[in-house]
């Protein structure tokens, strides 16, 4: 089986659960590492999906592979290669299949609450969690809009659109891929921007983010899991 390509911006924002969880499958992957100079393939032939990570940067700034990016990802689409997106990742695929960046109209950083939709496609990728409540991290203060032919799988109160679907293609900007050593890297890493805008009610200061990992990742490890179960399915074999 062709390996699904990874692609890292940023050092500390790696594929955390989702490499663990292919490797239990079974799934070969390869990382490439955009924030060391790694050049952007210019063909998917050589893998069977794309997972694109996290990141500080914006879609919207004058990157030099944010374009070449979004090609690949309408390459992958044409050809019906999943694509997933976590966060900048989930914004990355908005963009690449139409869709806008905007500033979201508050920061969200810490855990929270989505509240997963309930139709056919949201019962197909969430399963237990259409119509119900699930549990995912977040650390962002931009947002994306749906893409023409895509369905909201997951929203709250403070970004409408947390996950979207298009065809075999999953976009979320939440973060469902954290590990603890994630969490407390990120927590000791951007401290500064949680404490200035603690006073909003999206966002979490690093201790008490901490404090619940034990309690809040369980749940949110079985949404993963779901989601990524599902990816999965559409995968080059």
């Amino acid at each position: 089986m062709l390996p699904v390509a990874i692609f890292r911006h940023s050092p500390t924002e790696g594929p955390g659960y989702f490499a663990i969880f292919l490797e239990q499958q079974g799934i070969p992957w390869t990382l490439i590492a955009l924030d060391e100079g790694e050049a952007v393939p210019t063909t998917v032939d050589a893998f069977s999906g794309l997972c694109f990570m996290g990141g500080p940067m914006s879609v919207n700034d004058p990157l030099p592979w944010i374009e070449p990016v979004c090609t690949l990802i309408r390459q992958a689409a044409a050809s019906n290669i999943p694509v997933i997106g976590h966060c900048l990742g989930g914004q990355l695929l908005s963009k690449a299949l139409g869709g806008q960046v905007t500033r979201n109209p508050v920061k969200e950083i810490g855990w929270s609450e989505g509240c997963g939709e309930d139709d056919a496609i949201a019962r197909q990728w969430l399963g237990p969690f259409a119509g119900n409540a699930g549990t995912i991290f977040q650390w962002h203060g931009e947002t994306f809009s749906l893409p023409e032919g895509a369905s909201r799988l997951l929203s709250n109160a403070y970004c409408a659109n947390q996950m979207f679907v298009k065809g075999p293609h999953l976009g979320m900007q939440c973060h469902v891929e954290m590990t603890p050593e994630m969490i407390a890297t990120w927590c000791e890493q951007w401290a500064d921007e949680a404490i200035t805008a603690a006073d909003q009610p999206s966002v979490q200061l690093p201790e008490v983010m901490q404090q619940e990992i034990a309690a809040r990742l369980p749940t949110m490890r079985l949404l993963s899991e779901q989601l990524y179960s599902t990816w999965i399915k559409g995968l080059k074999r």
